[in-house]
This record gives C-alpha cells, structure tokens and sequence, in this order.
C-alpha cells in the first residue's frame, strides 16, 4: 500500500499535533503513540508485527491487514520498541464509534446468543463516546512481555483523555483480558464467543474513564495519570491544540 494514501484516509476528525514518545523504564522499551498519516513507515511496522503474531497463533483470520492498513477508522495507534528501535508490540483504537455496526464484535458475536447484549451494551455508551482497542500483540522474552502489555494496557486511557471520551473497549480470549485488568477493565456479562475458531472463547472488557480507579490496581492509576499530564505538557508547548479540559482523567 502507497504511504501517501494514508494522508486523508481516517473518517474521523481529531489530529494529534505529533507524535507522543517516552521511555516505559518497566517495560525497557520506548512507547510510541501516534497516528498513520503522522507515522507511516512505523505504522506499517506495527502492522507487519501484529499480522505475524497473529499467524505465528494461528489466528489471522482475526486480523484483516488489508482492510485496516490505510488507517482510515484508527483514530492512534501505540507501537513499543525495544533498545534497538524494532517494534515488538502495539495496538490500536478504533473510532470513535457512532454505533454497534462500528464495531467488529457484532461479527464476532454474530448468530450467538450474546449478540443483541453485545448491540446493546455499544449502543447505550455511544453518546458519552467508545473506542474500541484493536489488533493487540505483544512479543519477546518473559521479562519483557509482562512490562509491554502493561503499558499497552493504559494506552486507551491515554486516547480517551486527548478525545474526551469516557468509554473504551476490546474483546479477546479471558487469558488475554485478564492480563489487561490491571488498568481497570471489568469482562462485561455476556456469554462468550466462539471467535475466531472454537478453540476460544472471547469475551467483552470495558474501561470507564470515570470509574476505573475502582478497579485498576494502584499501580497502573499512578502511571495512568503520569503518562496523561506528559501528554497535556507536550500539547501544551505545541501551542496548536486547546490543552485537555480539568476532566481529562
């Protein structure tokens, strides 16, 4: 795919001034949050990581490269790379949503049980403004992995602060969810899916701006706020956004 046609492809609006960078000293990699049209090249970096972890679990059938790769409803991406500048995680938001049928869980859900739950629970949080967290991975050693999805697991909130919006979720296997808890996302009470084949069964987070506290382990709060405040500085000396609202968090 030509780098220029990700210039003007995004549906949305919203326009990061630049690129955000910073060393996660947890996770010995530097975190990357940006947007397509603002980092092609790493951009398709990201994407050529997830596509082959992706494969290398048998799973590609959950990631349709093609489709995605000109950008054009990711509103950021987060690309983690290691001392030696490769990207070895990343993920992406998808939106804002304006409805169910934005979203790919309602083809992950479709013609299960769970389905009009899943319509519902998108459709009842669309106003107060959803992302939904795509094309997750995280590869490398023991030590590192755990440091990485850490830091990818506060990256909506991140997202949510630059867009105000209150709501952000994604859907995986449990075994995976359970390792993005730790930020505060609470498995919704819809029965699980059998995507992208029967070996899983994929269920629904969510994470609320407003509430996550409560539920996020102390830990990741405090690096939440830090990484948002660095984010409100470095808008703040671009002088060419509105700094966040007081509410950001």
């Amino acid at each position: 795919m030509p780098i220029s046609s990700l210039k003007s492809s995004r549906k949305h609006d919203f326009q990061l001034a630049r690129s955000h960078r910073w060393w996660d000293a947890d996770a010995q990699c530097t975190m990357v949050m940006s947007q397509p049209d603002l980092e092609p090249d790493l951009w398709l970096e990201y994407l050529d990581g997830a596509e082959r972890s992706y494969r290398k679990y048998g799973v590609q059938d959950a990631l349709d490269v093609a489709e995605i790769s000109d950008g054009h409803d990711t509103a950021m991406f987060w690309a983690a790379l290691n001392p030696s500048g490769q990207v070895i995680g990343g993920v992406r938001a998808k939106g804002p949503l304006t409805g169910a049928d934005d979203s790919h869980a309602v083809v992950e859900w479709d013609g299960q049980p769970g389905l009009a739950a899943v319509r519902k629970m998108i459709d009842d949080r669309v106003p107060f403004g959803i992302l939904e967290m795509k094309s997750a991975f995280v590869t490398g050693n023991s030590d590192s992995t755990k440091g990485v999805t850490r830091a990818l697991a506060r990256s909506g909130f991140h997202a949510m602060a630059a867009m105000d919006l209150q709501f952000c979720m994604a859907t995986s296997a449990p075994h995976v969810l359970d390792k993005w808890r730790s930020s505060g996302g609470v498995v919704a009470s819809i029965p699980a899916t059998p995507y992208p084949d029967p070996r899983y069964r994929t269920k629904m987070m969510w994470w609320d701006r407003r509430t996550f506290i409560r539920h996020a382990e102390p830990g990741q709060v405090s690096r939440i706020f830090n990484e948002i405040l660095a984010m409100e500085r470095l808008r703040a000396a671009s002088a060419v956004h509105q700094p966040l609202r007081d509410n950001a968090l």
